[in-house]
């Protein structure tokens, strides 16, 4: 876990952006992106079960705005006062894709 990774639960609970700066392997630098905190776990789509920060990349310039980032990736995460609605990314069925850390987010938990 990332030493700010109680920062990242609380924007969770409170449905709050995040200023994050990871270092991008694809770039080879690192980047700063305005996000949405979605979950800590394993990805569902990796053979490598580690634990990943998973964010909504608000910033991305690509088609796919899911960041998906090992601890060691991430150097920063700093709250702030935005907030957003989990309706702006979630398009599954989080019934059948359960989150890994517990939130209250409605029909959205």
């Amino acid at each position: 876990m990332h030493s700010e990774h109680q920062i990242f639960v609380q924007a969770i609970h409170f449905k709050s952006k995040l200023k994050l700066t990871f270092f991008s392997k694809e770039d080879g630098v690192p980047l700063v992106r305005t996000c949405a905190p979605m979950d800590f776990g394993p990805s569902r789509r990796a053979k490598d079960t580690s634990n990943r920060y998973h964010f909504w990349d608000y910033d991305s310039d690509t088609k796919s705005h899911t960041l998906s980032l090992l601890p060691e990736q991430v150097i920063q995460i700093k709250a702030t006062e935005d907030s957003f609605n989990p309706v702006e990314f979630i398009i599954w069925d989080t019934k059948k894709s359960p989150w890994f850390l517990p939130r209250d987010w409605g029909t959205f938990s």
